[in-house]
């Protein structure tokens, strides 16, 4: 078994508040003798519709800046990992990527990930303020398990989530922002059991609370079991991932295994 401590927070505006906080947050996580620590999308700071692209991107930092560097120091003081997300400078003038990463508990960035499903949809255009990644991740070992890198709005794509799958991975670790509004929940806690039942794995889904965002961070076992749902309260919630639980599922529920990749493409009139 591997203990995960999810957290979930309403992030201020201010990235130095934001960044008190996370750091204690890991250190309580560990006390919890938790594997790894995972937060939520925009953990970073709360960016407010006032905001605009060119004051995102002046509070944009590089992996190698203060933001991810005191994160890092925190993760290898209290030897814990650290899934987390932060608003990276991109080449781009006045977009900036939303970038997850993994550090381990040595401190080192051991994998990122940015986002490249832009949530344009519901009133909303991110593209206006972001710039979307361009690859893939890979899977990448981690203390709960091979992990797939996902955020939020990736989760209405199936297809990322099965390609991580088929890849290797047994836990999909996704940072969310899930905005409020009508069936907005419904879709959320649905979407994640989906995505936990179709591809045999667990689910690891922090989310942000208050502000415009719904919270019910969840953890979802193989067969679609919520293990965790931490409503509209802020702070840590404590789940243990078993990849023997993986491998069961997966054994009795082939569903890797049964697809039919020989013929599985668009079909054109």
């Amino acid at each position: 078994m591997a203990r995960v401590a999810v957290v979930q927070m309403r992030a201020d505006t201010e990235k130095e508040k934001n960044l008190g906080r996370i750091l204690r947050y890991i250190k309580d996580a560990s006390r919890r003798k938790s594997k790894l620590c995972a937060f939520p999308e925009f953990m970073m700071f709360y960016t407010g519709c006032g905001q605009s692209a060119g004051d995102l991107s002046a509070l944009a930092e590089k992996i190698s800046g203060e933001f991810v560097t005191s994160i890092s120091e925190a993760a290898r003081e209290n030897s814990i990992q650290v899934v987390g997300t932060f608003y990276e400078k991109s080449p781009r003038r006045n977009r900036v990527y939303d970038t997850s990463f993994l550090i381990d508990k040595d401190g080192r960035v051991a994998s990122k990930y940015r986002k490249i499903h832009l949530y344009d949809a519901l009133g909303f255009k991110e593209s206006q303020k972001l710039q979307p990644g361009s690859s893939l991740p890979r899977p990448v070992r981690s203390a709960v398990g091979r992990m797939g890198m996902m955020i939020c709005y990736d989760l209405r794509f199936p297809e990322m989530s099965r390609m991580l799958a088929s890849s290797g991975s047994e836990v999909l670790v996704v940072p969310s922002a899930w905005v409020r509004g009508p069936m907005k929940e419904e879709h959320w806690v649905t979407i994640n059991k989906a995505r936990a039942i179709e591809n045999g794995c667990y689910v690891v889904a922090p989310d942000q609370v208050g502000n415009i965002y719904c919270g019910r961070s969840l953890v979802v076992d193989p067969f679609g079991r919520v293990l965790l749902d931490m409503k509209k309260r802020e702070g840590i919630g404590i789940a243990d991932l078993s990849l023997d639980r993986v491998r069961s599922v997966r054994q009795k529920l082939p569903l890797l295994k049964n697809r039919r990749t020989d013929l599985y493409a668009d079909l054109r009139a």
